[in-house]
């Protein structure tokens, strides 16, 4: 029969980078240690470790509150850590939260649940916290966590797109807002023919790109050619490119990216997929325009991409401004 439990995955990520620099003999003690905290921190809360996976986590609750603060625990130790490691051994942490019935049998459980909260840790990106409306459902409000609404999902296996949600974790999630600088690729890339240009705007930040400089990407990483100094947003959470006479979006981040086109009352959600920009919109990083704290990046062109018609026209070369 079983009965009704809350799931965690949790997971490293970067691993294969950590094992080339370390090795095999000390990386393999370094995530053994990692895993093993994991472990121990869920047991502290409450929840029972089913089995560690190598470099992951499966652990069972019965509250869903203490799966919540178990995981959070873990993000905010961890993060600690990463503070002393150089970026070249980083290995983040992602999780998945899941609730339903669960069935135990054989040092293993099964269940809807545990596929869920599988996917979710494999859906989120490092350092995020992804659970599903029965675990919100679930948490005792005054616990005070805080969950960000992702939108419907759709999950590998079902017809219907799942409601899913961020829990934040961070102690400080006050946005810092950085000054754009253009790349030195940028500066160095050899002239070519300009077919079209995309304008970015976000908060007082303006830029400016051509169809000679794609691929773009936006994120909060300083690699980010378009830099959104968001928690909320991934490290390289889109990409921008020129195809077929068109500029494309996308969505390289783990919880999504919404497009929604100048004048239409339908915004187009996408997960790890594409689409083609044209006239003028609106993008959501991260979380859907409801969310009205989020961060939205307006997009426009010049000439716009609908009217090329393959004609070659000369533009100048990338800028960013602020203010």
């Amino acid at each position: 029969m079983g009965a009704q439990a809350t799931v965690v995955f949790a997971d490293l990520t970067g691993s294969t980078a950590f094992y080339v620099a370390l090795g095999n003999e000390k990386a393999t003690r370094a995530v053994t240690r990692l895993t093993q905290w994991m472990a121990e921190v869920c047991e502290v809360h409450n929840g029972r470790v089913v089995k560690k996976m190598g470099d992951g986590v499966l652990a069972v609750f019965a509250d869903a509150g203490n799966a919540a603060n178990a995981v959070i625990t873990i993000q905010r130790g961890h993060q600690q850590r990463l503070l002393k490691w150089p970026d070249s051994i980083r290995m983040e942490i992602k999780a998945g939260i899941a609730r339903g019935n669960v069935v135990e049998m054989d040092g293993d459980c099964f269940g809807d649940a545990v596929n869920v909260a599988s996917r979710l840790s494999d859906l989120s990106g490092g350092n995020q916290i992804w659970a599903t409306e029965s675990v919100v459902a679930q948490v005792d409000h005054a616990l005070g966590l805080r969950f960000l609404s992702l939108g419907p999902v759709q999950l590998r296996g079902r017809k219907e797109a799942v409601p899913l949600f961020k829990l934040e974790w961070q102690e400080d999630t006050q946005p810092e807002f950085r000054t754009m600088h253009a790349s030195l690729a940028a500066v160095l890339r050899p002239e070519a023919q300009d077919l079209g240009r995309i304008h970015l705007v976000y908060l007082n930040i303006h830029c400016s790109f051509s169809s000679a400089d794609m691929p773009v990407y936006l994120g909060r990483a300083d690699q980010a050619e378009f830099i959104v100094n968001d928690p909320r947003v991934s490290r390289l959470h889109t990409r921008i490119e020129w195809r077929n006479n068109a500029f494309f979006i996308t969505d390289l981040s783990s919880f999504g990216t919404w497009v929604r086109f100048t004048g239409s009352n339908t915004d187009v959600p996408l997960r790890r997929d594409d689409c083609q920009l044209h006239d003028t919109g609106d993008l959501a990083l991260g979380m859907p325009f409801n969310e009205v704290s989020g961060p939205v990046v307006h997009f426009s062109f010049s000439p716009p991409p609908s009217l090329h018609n393959g004609a070659v026209t000369q533009l100048a070369t990338r800028a960013c401004t602020e203010g």
